[in-house]
């Protein structure tokens, strides 16, 4: 493959951005290395080397014991909630479902998921939810919760925090063997919540404000579940979903055996698995649905935090089931969790060069005429909201027919197994006599490339399998050299960052990561840290499946978990591995790492079925970062213009608009991250009805409806504006109607600490008519 040429001004340009970055981290290092930054965990004697296996093969807010052990961080003396008496004669589970808001700021604050510089916050288009289901036997002997939760991924900073609450609140009750807390993957929602420092530096540093609104809102939500449990029925259904994805690593995915390929019919996984939760009277409680797709069909342009179209299918199933009900309002609840989404894309159109229209749909994602950057995959809309919306509503029809037809009624007992693993040093039994050995964390060159959702901001490719002088010299003077150790153990990954042997100010990347499974009857739900490609997940489920089988336990469903408890990026086949593009080169445990998963994960289900749970060791704790680099955004005093107040109307609305038009009105604005403080308010906007009968305002939609869209346009010295959308759908009744915005100003006098207050504002009223 012929190399780029980087010319003097790319080169300089490229020097000045890493030395920047380089200088910042040094000089944050210094400021933030104390000592007692971090509470050190010993390690329990989880052996990471193991035997060769036996076979190889709600409303929205704002604002028995199979392992045990207290989570990894100190809390306040434990004041436990008394436990409901529950109805113990009856056939099925007692079930509780429970929806909180999690959005965070909305505003000053970067985007994770594409770790696109410049991506950061400027409004909001829905809110963020989390969808917490907890199952109990009828005695309430054993218990487990699945917690999905709309973000782009579960830290380890954040599960361990909220398990330290719920100890706190429940004692033994909910724990790491027991709570799984999954990440949706949306690619718009904030980031600022991660300890390790490759995910700090992503999002330009750690946000207290969201991590606590975050955390809040989870245990808000497992709470909601606890106190609204009930008997009642699980039935499980599956069914292919047609014309949503693609893999976007096709060329990685035919490095898999022949035999292999020939037994599936696609190269993703089209299968969903939905549980629907009814009361003993078949009143309709929730749904669990999980799904292999990437939420990007918001692209990297977008800035409004957002659910994306796993959010969307989960915002049309609650409307639905919820009739009358503002969105994130309503008993009942459903959430579309992520399962493995390594390699699928819902951008359908597949990778064009956007300069010449042809197929880009190479080896390496690139174009004749400007490489990388040129190659992007499409989705099936018009824009990315109208894709979004398409892509969402086939998931949400899919799931509402199977949800319909579900008869297969789940029974049997619950039962949950947890370990902590060091993942940088697991011996993989390849087979009776021969092992292998995962790798401290690493990232290769194509990890910087990006991939067709979302390309990398500097000149890398996909399928890169030799290092580069020019980047290799770079950074062996910034961060020092990688031993020849990982280097061996990575290959035939390039390697550009050699994180497992980075360590400051923080660790950058994790050793120590949970392997989690619970059982509902039936139903195996494999909780994985990261990203899996469609085949690892195949092997995962097949290999699972097979270990419950030899051990008593025929079939059962395994379904796979995305992006659980720790973030460790992606995992990809061993023969995915050898392609490097851009999974492979983010699966940072090196070549075998989906083989030590299998390996962890069998033990895992065979200690189940052997009932043998209790004998499993708890394995070495994860550390807790006490202090991480802060936001380097400053918050600074909100200003309005002189003579106007906060709130008041630079742009009114039209007197009339008609179905399908946009209503727009423009406000004097504060910074919404105010309001992730102050939560006086629980929405940044509403639009409102008028109705003659009552001479009264109702509220149809708030910030967190699909039809409205609140941007944030940031000025100079405190000043800013607020727009408030309304996107007038079709079943819009004519009438007057009126938009109002609710925001927070910060306000400091001199001398004086800040304080943040609340403003409100009302647009004039205007009609809509039809036509």
């Amino acid at each position: 493959m012929a190399k780029h040429t980087l010319s003097t001004l790319e080169a300089f340009l490229i020097f000045l951005l890493v030395m920047m970055t380089a200088v910042t981290v040094a000089l944050l290092s210094l400021l933030f290395i104390t000592s007692g930054t971090i509470e050190n965990h010993k390690d329990s004697g989880f052996p990471v080397t193991q035997s060769p296996p036996a076979t190889l093969g709600s409303t929205t807010t704002q604002g028995s014991t199979l392992t045990h052990g207290s989570t990894a961080t100190q809390g306040p003396p434990v004041t436990t909630t008394p436990e409901p008496p529950l109805f113990q004669n009856f056939s099925g589970y007692h079930i509780g479902v429970g929806r909180a808001d999690c959005t965070g700021q909305v505003a000053d604050i970067s985007l994770m998921g594409y770790s696109k510089t410049g991506q950061n916050a400027r409004g909001i288009l829905t809110r963020l939810y989390s969808r917490a289901f907890i199952m109990a036997e009828p005695d309430g002997s054993n218990r487990v919760a699945f917690v999905s939760i709309d973000i782009g991924m579960v830290s380890q900073r954040l599960r361990l925090e909220v398990l330290n609450r719920l100890q706190s609140k429940y004692g033994s009750l909910y724990r790491q063997d027991n709570v799984i807390l999954s990440g949706t993957h949306t690619h718009s929602g904030p980031g600022g919540y991660f300890q390790y420092t490759v995910f700090v530096i992503a999002s330009e540093g750690f946000s207290n404000r969201t991590f606590e609104y975050m955390v809040t809102g989870i245990v808000k939500s497992i709470e909601m579940a606890h106190k609204n449990m009930k008997p009642g029925k699980i039935f499980i259904n599956k069914g292919n979903v047609e014309g949503v994805q693609i893999n976007r690593s096709p060329s990685s995915y035919l490095w898999n055996p022949p035999s292999e390929r020939a037994r599936y019919s696609s190269n993703t996984d089209k299968e969903m698995i939905i549980l629907k939760m009814v009361d003993l009277n078949g009143v309709d409680l929730g749904l669990i649905s999980w799904f292999a797709i990437h939420p990007v069909s918001m692209n990297n342009t977008n800035h409004l935090v957002n659910s994306d179209n796993m959010g969307y299918a989960s915002y049309l199933f609650e409307q639905e089931k919820n009739k009358g009900y503002l969105p994130g309002q309503g008993p009942y609840v459903a959430a579309f969790a992520s399962s493995n989404l390594g390699d699928v894309s819902p951008n359908i159109l597949g990778p064009h060069c956007v300069n010449t229209g042809d197929s880009c749909d190479n080896a390496n994602s690139s174009c004749p005429i400007g490489g990388s950057s040129m190659c992007i995959a499409m989705g099936p809309g018009h824009d990315m909201f109208n894709s979004t919306q398409i892509i969402g509503g086939i998931i949400y029809q899919r799931a509402k027919e199977l949800y319909a037809s579900a008869s297969q009624e789940l029974t049997g007992p619950l039962a949950a197994a947890h370990q902590w693993v060091n993942m940088s040093n697991v011996t993989v039994w390849l087979n009776s006599t021969h092992t292998a050995q995962t790798c401290k964390p690493a990232l290769g060159y194509s990890f910087a490339a990006g991939t067709i959702d979302g390309f990398g901001s500097l000149n890398f490719t996909q399928g890169t399998t030799v290092g580069d002088p020019f980047w290799d010299t770079l950074r062996d003077q910034l961060l020092g050299k990688p031993s020849e150790e990982i280097k061996r153990c990575h290959k035939p990954k390039p390697i550009l960052l050699h994180t497992g042997e980075l360590t400051k100010p923080h660790p950058w990347h994790p050793d120590i990561v949970d392997v989690q499974m619970i059982t509902v009857g039936s139903l195996a739900i494999i909780a994985i840290p990261g990203e899996f490609t469609t085949m690892s997940g195949r092997r995962l489920r097949e290999a699972v499946q097979a270990e419950f089988a030899t051990y008593g336990m025929q079939n059962m469903t395994a379904v796979i978990s995305g992006l659980c408890n720790v973030y460790t990026h992606y995992i990809t086949t061993f023969e995915e591995y050898q392609a490097q593009r851009y999974e492979a080169a983010s699966t940072i445990y090196g070549p075998h790492t989906l083989s030590a998963y299998i390996q962890l994960f069998r033990a895992l289900a065979k200690a189940i079925a052997t009932d043998t749970v209790a004998n499993l060791s708890r394995g070495p704790e994860p550390p807790y970062f006490k202090q991480l680099i802060a936001s380097l955004i400053p918050n600074i005093v909100d200003r309005a213009p002189l003579g106007r107040n906060f709130g008041d109307v630079l742009q009114p609305a039209k007197p009339t608009y008609r179905v399908g038009e946009v209503a727009e009105v423009i406000f004097v604005g504060a910074n919404p991250k105010n309001s992730a403080e102050n939560q006086t308010h629980q929405t940044f906007l509403t639009v409102e009805k008028y109705e003659a009968t009552s001479a009264t305002w109702r509220i149809v939609h708030n910030d967190a409806s699909w039809e409205t869209r609140f941007y944030w346009h940031k000025g100079l010295l405190g000043h800013s504006n607020a727009t408030i959308q309304w996107h007038i759908p079709g079943t819009a009744q004519p009438g007057i109607y009126r938009m109002r915005y609710f925001g927070h100003h910060r306000k400091q006098d001199f001398l004086k600490p800040a304080v943040i207050l609340p403003f409100e504002s009302t647009s004039s009223a205007f009609e809509v008519v039809t036509s």
